[in-house]
């Protein structure tokens, strides 16, 4: 008995060889640009594998020679930078411009951009913060998760030091972010945020810091609170600051605290 092995023909593979190809000029120009020594953030657009595209910002550490890996800060920005401008999201990323910042905690920071009417953790908002247990990744959380694991290609990337934090919808979907990707995350700094508790538990390797003013009329205090009884009950790393007298902009206070870089770039995966 004899098997005849038919190959695929030249017209055949041509489309995949073209593919192929303007993946790997991509992936090539993707790093060579990223080589820049940029002192502000850089503008960049990711088409992603449903076909959308994702506006995102990004920042360059400053090259050394005594450096070979790079942590890598994701910042969701809050709803009102929402849109296709790719401008407005990065005014909670400024405190990565400062010089002493870029020479003491160098990295690379990924600020994409939330499309107009979505949010981080929901294509459809819950419409109330009684979240449920148990539904699907949004799209654009997707999408997020495709740019950070582009980076985390990226030689010069540290993969055990990955960083996320958000203030408000970005809070939420910082939560939603780890409770989905634990694996990816050394440390996560929700602000203001929010999260069915029943999502959390120790996820190893993940350091928390939590945020909340208690005043908070957007949203509520019990979010946090309620994560921090979660994460500690289950055993993970997790501490919370929770500011007196403080409505929803709390996130002022939490940069302003004096361990806010020094905390989260002192973290690392234990794998």
């Amino acid at each position: 008995m004899s098997v005849r092995v038919r190959f695929p023909s030249r017209a055949q593979m041509l489309p995949k060889l073209v593919t192929m190809k303007r993946w790997f000029i991509f992936l090539l120009s993707f790093f060579s640009v990223l080589t820049v020594n940029a002192q502000s953030y850089e503008y960049g657009k990711l088409v992603c594998k449903d076909g959308d595209t994702l506006l995102y910002r990004y920042l360059v550490p400053q090259m050394s020679d005594t450096i070979e890996r790079y942590p890598l800060v994701l910042y969701l920005h809050t709803s009102g930078e929402r849109g296709s401008d790719n401008e407005k999201t990065i005014f909670g990323a400024q405190m990565f411009l400062n010089p002493c910042n870029r020479d003491d905690y160098p990295c690379f920071v990924i600020v994409p951009q939330c499309p107009e009417g979505r949010t981080w953790a929901f294509d459809v908002s819950p419409g109330s913060y009684d979240f449920p247990k148990d539904y699907p990744e949004s799209r654009t959380m997707k999408q997020v998760m495709e740019l950070v694991r582009l980076f985390l290609q990226r030689p010069d990337v540290d993969p055990d030091r990955v960083y996320i934090y958000g203030m408000s919808m970005e809070g939420i979907g910082a939560f939603d972010a780890v409770a989905r990707h634990p694996d990816i995350f050394a440390a996560a700094v929700p602000i203001c945020g929010d999260i069915n508790p029943e999502r959390l538990g120790k996820f190893e390797g993940v350091s928390w810091s939590l945020y909340h003013g208690d005043s908070d009329p957007a949203v509520p205090v019990s979010g946090s609170r309620d994560a921090y009884r979660a994460l500690k009950a289950a055993g993970a790393d997790v501490r919370y600051h929770e500011f007196p007298g403080c409505g929803h902009v709390c996130w002022w206070k939490a940069f302003e605290m004096p361990d806010f870089m020094s905390w989260m770039f002192s973290k690392s995966k234990k794998r």
